[in-house]
């Protein structure tokens, strides 16, 4: 920030610098925005004016797209979607669920009832113990099987980077913790394939104006490689 009293510069930390940082519908926002976050997505810093600043801990983002609109939207490259652990398609309510949102709101927005249910300290709590989950060599092998898969594939342009064998592998003991277990099994990579995967694939042109999804793609070579190579 410029203060016209003396000249000087001072920093002034951003919305980038907080534990959860929202960027909704982020294919509106322009390409230099998005790319603002590649930075802080794998550093968890951020540089600005030659000086490097931390970001807090945890720091997470989470990102949501509309899929539908183009006027006025910008795609993701696929830098920027590498650095996304997980995408997830929400798509409609079930009728039930539908109408209990319309109930929740008689009188006022259940928005603001909502209050805390971990602190940062909990979360990375958490993060430590699922680095602790064991997994398998063989189940190593099978993450790095199927992410090899993804660039050998006839209708995929770009595979799966290494730093998308990671997440599936970090996504893995995820699962296992969650389910209770302080060891992964091969039905937890299965699990987390899909949404760890898919978003980082680029078809090639011919399987993208055909109707090829990347999910079925993933869906496929989760078929195809067996478990335990």
């Amino acid at each position: 920030m410029y203060s016209p009293k003396d000249g000087s510069f001072t920093f002034k930390a951003g919305p980038f610098f907080t534990n959860i940082l929202l960027a909704d519908e982020i294919n509106r926002a322009s390409p230099r925005t998005q790319s603002s976050l590649l930075e802080a997505m794998s550093e968890r810093q951020a540089s600005i004016e030659g000086n490097t600043y931390p970001l807090p801990a945890p720091f997470l983002v989470i990102a949501t797209q509309n899929p539908i609109e183009f006027h006025g939207t910008y795609p993701l490259s696929e830098a920027q979607l590498d650095r996304f652990g997980m995408k997830l398609g929400l798509g409609y309510p079930a009728k039930d669920q539908e109408v209990e949102v319309l109930h929740s709101q008689f009188h006022h927005h259940p928005l603001d009832d909502i209050a805390p249910m971990l602190d940062c300290a909990s979360i990375l709590e958490m993060q430590t113990a699922r680095r602790a989950v064991k997994v398998d060599t063989r189940i190593a092998h099978y993450i790095v099987e199927l992410a090899d898969a993804t660039r050998h594939h006839s209708a995929v342009k770009v595979g799966c980077s290494p730093r998308g064998t990671l997440i599936l592998f970090r996504a893995t003991q995820a699962r296992a913790f969650i389910d209770g277990r302080d060891y992964s099994v091969p039905d937890d990579v299965k699990a987390v394939a899909i949404p760890a995967l898919a978003h980082r694939l680029a078809l090639d042109t011919k399987a993208k104006y055909s109707g090829v999804l990347k999910e079925d793609v993933v869906r496929e070579i989760l078929e195809r490689v067996p478990v335990g190579v």
